[in-house]
């Protein structure tokens, strides 16, 4: 199986990166905008094709069988770069999946995107972002999977999940990948989208 990284340099991309590239069974192909980021993927297994988000990408489809879009625009930009990357590009991405007939597109989003009311106000416009390219994808023709984790942390991974209920709890972005990595695959998620915080059961078994 062939799988398309979107954002693959970014925190939660390169560590799912890190996952997938142990299997042999796939073939991950990491998606980055600047050739001096291709080395670190490179090592982790990866093969990498540059691409620019605000531009044609299309051509890192060819031979993908399953998209992971984790691609953002960062927490230090304004609300012209986020739209451009959280949600123009995230719809086109969705677009040339139907293009080229992507069997599984995986969605990193965030807690409130259907909600972004109920989120901090700093973070509203890229709540609504991150929820319009949602909507798209749930509006496509797609097999799609959407993750929505809460607030993210770089604490060590606890290999353990629960589903999100209230309050302003964490998840470690090497947890978010590692649930990323059980997603490949398995036709259980297809049309489901996945709001999750650090809980008690076993990532493993968290679909189950």
């Amino acid at each position: 199986m062939n799988i398309l990284i979107i954002g693959a340099n970014g925190q939660i991309g390169k560590q799912t990166v890190a996952i997938l590239a142990k299997n042999a069974n796939f073939k991950v192909v990491a998606m980055i905008r600047k050739e001096e980021q291709r080395a670190a993927l490179e090592q982790l297994g990866a093969k990498v094709i540059i691409a620019d988000l605000e531009d044609d990408f299309s051509s890192a489809y060819s031979g993908i069988d399953t998209v992971i879009f984790s691609a953002g625009s960062g927490g230090n930009t304004g609300p012209e770069k986020t739209i451009a990357i959280d949600q123009d590009a995230a719809i086109r991405a969705v677009q040339y999946a139907e293009q080229y007939g992507i069997s599984h597109f995986i969605m990193v989003s965030s807690v409130w995107a259907d909600q972004p009311k109920n989120g901090p106000e700093s973070l509203e416009y890229y709540l609504i972002a991150k929820g319009n390219a949602d909507k798209a994808l749930q509006q496509s023709q797609l097999n799609y999977t959407i993750v929505r984790p809460v607030l993210l942390t770089n604490e060590p991974a606890t290999a353990h999940i629960s589903e999100y209920t209230t309050g302003r709890t964490t998840i470690t972005r090497a947890d978010v990948a590692h649930f990323l990595s059980t997603l490949i695959d398995n036709t259980k998620t297809y049309k489901q989208t996945y709001t999750f915080q650090n809980g008690d059961t076993p990532i493993d078994n968290f679909i189950k």
